[in-house]
């Protein structure tokens, strides 16, 4: 069974998505907690509604970002994790965490990459004027949104598309996505070899 943490920093609506279809549709998992780097997230009440253990490593807590990352790596460890899901988490992971989970760190990017990585990556598709958006689950490397590719839904532009919109309409293909994505990491079906994600049908 697939012991999976989730990483959160706002309203976990991701993470809600999550739970929501394992408690339907189960996965062959247990999900162990939930890690957040603010006080009074929604993420955190989501949490707790569902009796997962929740605990907060507060990044303004902290002088220096090593401390942070340290502290962050730490209670990463214990909850001896198989599987780490970033469910709108607002920080860069450091390298050691990166590395020590390779392709153990999934992450959900809201563009089709590797086009509009970094921040606000709807405000950058439609500064560019681009006809198609939509959202990347990745497994995470030392870069900003440049891990191998695990999948992608598209959404189609509307014609005087404002940000706050394009955000909704692709939160809408976020919630299928990244369940998708995890079932497929608790069924065994992921594999990377040269960067690429080949992934195994189903029996």
């Amino acid at each position: 069974m697939v012991r999976i943490l989730t990483l959160a920093s706002g309203a976990g609506s991701n993470f809600q998505r999550l739970l929501e279809e394992h408690s339907h549709h189960p996965f062959d998992a247990q999900f162990v907690g939930l890690i957040v780097d603010r006080p009074n997230t929604g993420a955190s009440s989501i949490a707790e509604r569902n009796s997962v253990p929740v605990s907060m490593v507060e990044y303004a807590a902290f002088e220096e970002r090593s401390h942070f990352e340290a502290a962050l790596l730490q209670c990463i460890h214990s909850f001896e994790p198989d599987l780490i899901v970033g469910a709108g988490f607002m920080r860069i992971l450091p390298e050691e965490i990166v590395h020590k989970f390779q392709n153990r760190i999934m992450n959900l990017h809201p563009s089709l990459l590797p086009a509009f990585p970094g921040l606000h990556p709807q405000r950058q598709a439609l500064a560019r004027g681009v006809k198609v958006s939509g959202c990347t689950v990745h497994f995470m490397d030392s870069g900003v949104d440049t891990g191998p590719i695990i999948a992608q839904s598209v959404v189609q532009i509307p014609e005087g598309c404002d940000e706050q919109t394009l955000t909704d309409l692709i939160r809408i293909e976020e919630h299928e996505l990244l369940p998708r994505a995890v079932r497929m990491f608790c069924e065994d079906r992921l594999r990377v070899e040269q960067g690429i994600v080949n992934i195994r049908k189903s029996v």
